[in-house]
C-alpha cells in the first residue's frame, strides 16, 4: 500500500479540493515568499508545481504576493482554479504534485496581497440598531440615511496585518461624558469587530462606476477580518467626522483568501428590504442571489463568545462595491473592503464587545475572568465556514490577534 500523501484527505475536509484558498508562505531559513494553495493541513507551492507541470500559469503563481494573479482578471482566476483542481485530483499528476506540499506547521504565512485602499462598511442592521440604542437611547436607532445607502469610511491600508500579528494597545485622547477635559493614555475600551473582507482583483477606470453586475468581474475572493476598535478614542474623535485613530492602528485579516468560485453553493438572498432603493443599488432583478451564508465564530482565549451569521447582512458586498464607485472612484488591484460588524438578532450572535456588554454596562463572563472590553494578553480568534457542494463545508481559515501592552 502506498504511503499517504497530503492528497489523501479525510472525507469532508473543509479545505479539500472544493475549496483551495490562496495564501503566501515562506520556508524556514529561506526568506523567499511564494504563492501557496491550502489543501487540508498542508500548503502547495503553487508556482513550483505549475513549473514542474509545464503550466502557462507558472508566472502568475511563482510570485511573492497574490497581486499579479489578482490583476489577471476573472478568466485567469477561473482557468488557474480549474488547473489547480486538476493537479490535486487527477491521478496522473499525483507523484509530481505531492513533492511540492509542506505542512502548515513548517511554514510562515504572510499577508497574502499588497493592500491598495481599505474601506470599511456598516452593513448589519442588527449591529447598527444595537449601536444606535446604546449611543442614542432616546432617538431613532438607525440614522435617516442607513437604509438608503451602505455607510462606510476609508481606513488605513498600511496597518492591515496578517493573522497572528500582535495588536499593540493604542493610545490617544479620551474623554468620558463625566470628564471636564480630555486626557491622553492607552485605550481602556479596546474592542473587536467580526467582519468579512472582500479583495479586489481587476481594477476599474477612474470616472466609471462599477454596477452590481460587475461584482464578480472585479472581486477575487473574501477573507475573515477583525476591525480592532478603540471605543473611547473613537467616541471622542467622531465629532463631527468619522473614525480615525480609534480604528487605524490595526486591522487583522486571515492568511487565506477564498475565491468567490469556491462559495457558489453558499449564495443566499439578502434580508427583505423595506425601503425602495435607487436603481444603482436595486438588486431585485439580479440573476443570482448576492448574499453569502457564512457562519462566523468569535473566541476570546479559546472561549466562544459569539457566532454571528453573515446571511443577515442588510447590504451585500455587490451593493457596497457599487456604492463605493458610484461617484467615479476607481478600483485598484489589492483594494480591500470590509463588510462592517456582523451581528445577528440574538445576544449570542453579536459581533463586538460593545454589543455583548451593551457599551460596558454588562460584564462578559469568561473562564479566565470577567471583562467588558479586551485586556492585555487576550487573544481573539475568528473562524468561519460556508456550505459547499454536496453538503461539504468550505473552511474560511481564521484570523487571530493577541493584545500586547502599549508603549
Amino acid at each position: 500500500m502506498p504511503e499517504p500523501t497530503p492528497l489523501d484527505l479525510p472525507e469532508g475536509d473543509p479545505f479539500g479540493p472544493h475549496n483551495l484558498p490562496y495564501g503566501v508562505f515562506s520556508l524556514p531559513g529561506t526568506g523567499r515568499r511564494t504563492v501557496g494553495v491550502r489543501l487540508g493541513s498542508h500548503v502547495l507551492d503553487a508556482g513550483a508545481a505549475a513549473h514542474a507541470l509545464g503550466s502557462p500559469y507558472a508566472s502568475l503563481l511563482a510570485q511573492p504576493t497574490l497581486n499579479p494573479l489578482l490583476a489577471a482578471g476573472r478568466q485567469a482566476w477561473s482557468d488557474v482554479r480549474r488547473a489547480l483542481t486538476a493537479w490535486v485530483t487527477v491521478p496522473a499528476h499525483r507523484d509530481t504534485v505531492a513533492r511540492f506540499f509542506h505542512p502548515l506547521s513548517d511554514v510562515t504565512l504572510h499577508l497574502p496581497f499588497e493592500v491598495a485602499d481599505y474601506v470599511d462598511f456598516y452593513a448589519s442592521e442588527n449591529h447598527a440598531r444595537n449601536c444606535g440604542e446604546i449611543f442614542r437611547p432616546h432617538m431613532d436607532a438607525l440614522t435617516p440615511n442607513w437604509k438608503h445607502l451602505p455607510i462606510g469610511y476609508h481606513g488605513r491600508s498600511g496597518t492591515v496585518v496578517v493573522s497572528g500579528t500582535e495588536v499593540i494597545r493604542p493610545a490617544g485622547q479620551r474623554k468620558a461624558p463625566t470628564d471636564e477635559v480630555p486626557s491622553y493614555g492607552p485605550s481602556v475600551r479596546l474592542d473587536i469587530e467580526a467582519e468579512v473582507g472582500f479583495v479586489v482583483g481587476a481594477p476599474s477606470e477612474l470616472g466609471r462606476p462599477v454596477g452590481l453586475s460587475g461584482f464578480r468581474d472585479h472581486v477575487f475572493g473574501l477573507t475573515l477580518l477583525n476591525d480592532w476598535s478603540a471605543r473611547d478614542l473613537q467616541a471622542w474623535e467622531m465629532v463631527p467626522l468619522g473614525p480615525f485613530l480609534g480604528k487605524s492602528f490595526a486591522t487583522s485579516v486571515s492568511a487565506w483568501i477564498t475565491p468567490l468560485e469556491a462559495l457558489d453553493a453558499a449564495r443566499v438572498a439578502p434580508p427583505a428590504r423595506d425601503v425602495p432603493l435607487l436603481p444603482y443599488l436595486d438588486d431585485a432583478d439580479q440573476d443570482e442571489p448576492a448574499g453569502y451564508d457564512l457562519h462566523i465564530s468569535v473566541a476570546i482565549n479559546g472561549h466562544v463568545v459569539s457566532e454571528p451569521p453573515f446571511s443577515t447582512m442588510y447590504w451585500t458586498a455587490a451593493q457596497q462595491l457599487a456604492h463605493m464607485t458610484v461617484n467615479g472612484a476607481s478600483l485598484r488591484t489589492g483594494d480591500l473592503f470590509g463588510s462592517g460588524t456582523v451581528s445577528g438578532p440574538e445576544y449570542a450572535q453579536r459581533g463586538s464587545l460593545l454589543e455583548l456588554t451593551w457599551g460596558g454596562r454588562d460584564v462578559l463572563e469568561l473562564p479566565d475572568g470577567k471583562r467588558t472590553f479586551l485586556e492585555d494578553g487576550d487573544e481573539v480568534t475568528l473562524t468561519a465556514w460556508a456550505p459547499g457542494p454536496d453538503g461539504v463545508r468550505v473552511g474560511l481559515g481564521e484570523v487571530t490577534g493577541r493584545i500586547a501592552p502599549g508603549a
